[in-house]
């Protein structure tokens, strides 16, 4: 039965192979720096500077803040045709959007457009992605509404309402640069895959919901977002619909999905669906002018100011006696506007097989929050559905971003009278068309079939969002996820051993069947690091595992129990606690007339034994380096004794 009867050729208490040793040890300020490197510096950024010039180590700084200076040098024509193209494909797409944003966030339809305007710039210098397009996003300007609007009415207070968005949009700026400058960009991964979806599906169905005010041309509508207080508004003022608003809005929509679906199955006509959203502006507008449709229940517009944007600095409402509230929800949105934009940007990096510098991202995207603060625009960062359009249309580089603010300029400058006509319904339409594409059911079926967990995890932020309001949807999401990560590391899982046949392999009895247990023997497997969170959950769950171990040995008739073995090849790390448990093991184990066996143990695990004089407690002799040579050792003495105990029944 594989090396079950392997005897070491020993006397009792010698070990053969290499012996477990305890590492150097290494004074506490060297293990505390290297810790901090590893948790703040993974990336080592400090690497680059090491053995260069000053001259040379300023020139790198700059490129590290600016990594244009890095790439500007290389750049080619080539690639100027490729951006110059992609920068005009999402500004026909950036134009409408962000005017249709700016209205879904309660604020003026020219801050869409300003908004196109200052941050790419600012991006284009600092962002690492190429691909990443930069504008306003539905979820963080539906967030805006939500957050200000629970506060101040905008439309009864516009001024107030518009400066504490400004300040709102400076905060999450100051917020998002202070993660990348501080290093500390894994607060953002708290907000697991599952959530995102979730959460995302979640207001992408309360942005199409908010919308039926467009389509159906109501003038009053709930400031609530849950589908509850919708529906009510709804059908409560049936006799308010405009029947001439909701069969444009309709038509423009089934337009627009007709040619999103057009160019998904046609990827190389991707430009379709871009050019999709002026189309139907400039359409709406034309048919609005011709037939006079503003007089008949069909809202438009209005006026747009001709100029670029204003500056905003005296705007900021620090002394506001909503303040906190601007500060809530700049941190709210940012982190949804980082979340989003880095999940974006290292997406289409992985195709293209490009790296991208999370924590560069977070201080361009900070930067130019914190810039267009200051220049009368609101929340930005890169949403998924214009960077697909600039990887589509052949991006080389973030000049792209520089075309399309361009573009936008002139819009500024030029046609912004075209626009009086644009019916708000069209608007509408463009954001549900966009919204569709959020709620992605492949993602959650695939939840479902890997991991329930998740899927819970996934429907209840979906749920927390439509029947509650975005707040409570990622409150719920992300408090699901730090519960599952506190689960893992409160009740890590153990696992009994058995040797795979003809073998010197250990595995999990459950996993493989085949596994066959050791007479006398149990082997044990901890599959986390040892903490307070979960010393004395692994200590009761151990000796349980003793008393199942001896309650089958005793029905089935076995060699009684006498080594238990843990493998601690997962055990990472160890704390005080973790040393008290495996003393407390150790005792209650010696009580039962058994002997504790450690296998595997890593280098922390070992120093910290060493320290604490366990190693002398345990007996270096009872700690070995698998699995295999500690079941070898058990299985000798236990044949040692056997052979003593006969020899002296025969005497």
């Amino acid at each position: 039965m594989g090396n079950l009867d392997f005897a070491y050729p020993v006397a009792a208490g010698e070990k053969t192979g290499q012996q477990v040793v305890v590492p150097a040890p290494r004074p506490f300020v060297e293990s505390l720096k290297g810790s901090l490197k590893e948790t703040f510096f993974p990336d080592d950024p400090i690497r680059q500077f090491k053995g260069q010039p000053l001259s040379r180590k300023l020139v790198l700084g700059l490129q590290y803040f600016l990594p244009i200076l890095e790439w500007a040098p290389r750049y080619t024509f080539q690639y100027f045709k490729a951006d110059i193209i992609a920068g005009i494909t999402i500004a026909s797409l950036a134009i409408p959007q962000g005017i249709s944003y700016a209205k879904l966030a309660n604020l003026p339809p020219i801050l869409g457009l300003y908004s196109s305007f200052v941050p790419p710039l600012v991006y284009a210098m600092m962002g690492s992605s190429r691909d990443l397009a930069v504008g306003t996003v539905a979820v963080a300007s539906l967030l805006t509404a939500s957050m200000l609007g629970n506060e101040v009415n905008a439309a009864e207070h516009p001024t107030l309402y518009l400066h504490l968005a400004f300040t709102a949009t400076f905060f999450a700026g100051v917020f998002q640069a202070s993660l990348g400058l501080l290093r500390l960009g894994f607060i953002v991964d708290f907000l697991s895959h599952a959530t995102i979806v979730g959460f995302m599906a979640g207001a992408a169905t309360v942005v199409c919901l908010q919308q039926l005010k467009g389509i159906l041309g109501l003038e009053h509508f709930t400031r609530g977002t849950d589908i509850v207080s919708v529906m009510r508004s709804v059908f409560t003022q049936t006799h308010q619909w405009r029947w001439e608003s909701g069969v444009l809005g309709c038509c423009f929509l089934f337009f627009l999905i007709l040619t999103k679906y057009f160019s998904k199955r046609r990827p190389k006509f991707f430009w379709i669906s871009a050019m999709a959203p002026l189309t139907s502006v400039v359409l709406g507008s034309v048919l609005v002018y011709l037939t006079h449709a503003e007089k008949h229940g069909v809202q438009v517009i209005g006026h747009l100011k001709k100029g670029l944007n204003p500056p905003s600095l005296t705007d900021l409402a620090f002394g506001s006696q909503y303040l906190t509230t601007a500060i809530k929800t700049g941190i709210v949105t940012g982190v949804i506007a980082l979340a989003e934009g880095i999940a974006v940007g290292r997406s289409f990096a992985m195709f293209k097989n490009y790296h991208i510098d999370g924590n560069k991202e977070m201080i361009a995207i900070g930067t130019m929050n914190i810039v267009g603060s200051c220049t009368s625009c609101y929340l930005t960062t890169g949403p998924f559905s214009r960077s697909a359009v600039n990887f589509n249309a052949g991006c080389k580089t973030a000049v792209s971003n520089i075309v399309m603010a361009i573009a936008v300029m002139l819009t500024l400058l030029f046609l912004t009278p075209l626009f009086h006509y644009t019916p708000l319904v069209v608007l509408s339409s463009i954001i549900i068309a966009a919204m569709l594409g959020l709620i992605d059911y492949d993602a959650a079926i695939h939840l479902w079939k890997v991991d329930k967990f998740d899927f819970v995890v996934c429907i209840s932020a979906y749920v927390g969002v439509v029947f509650g309001s975005v707040e409570i949807g990622l409150v719920i999401a992300v408090a699901l996820s730090v519960l599952r990560v506190l689960l893992v590391i409160a009740r890590p899982r153990t696992h009994v051993l058995g040797n795979i046949p003809n073998s010197m392999i250990y595995r999990n009895v459950d996993h493989y069947p085949v596994a066959n247990n050791v007479p006398g023997v149990l082997i044990l497997q901890i599959d986390s690091p040892i903490y307070f969170a979960n010393a004395s959950y692994l200590r009761e769950r151990i000796l349980r595992w003793i008393d199942e171990e001896e309650e089958r040995i005793k029905s089935s008739g076995e060699t009684s129990l006498q080594y238990v073995i843990l493998d601690m090849s997962a055990v990472s790390s160890i704390d005080t606690s973790g040393i008290s448990f495996i003393d407390e093991v150790k005792k209650n184990v010696e009580r039962r007339g058994q002997q504790l066996v450690l296998a595997n143990p890593g280098s922390e695990v070992m120093k910290k034994l060493d320290k604490s004089n366990m190693m002398e407690e345990i007996g270096q002799e009872w700690i070995y380096l698998t699995v295999a040579e500690a079941v070898g050792a058990c299985n000798f003495m236990l044949h040692t004794c056997k052979a003593n105990s006969n020899a002296d029944n025969i005497v």
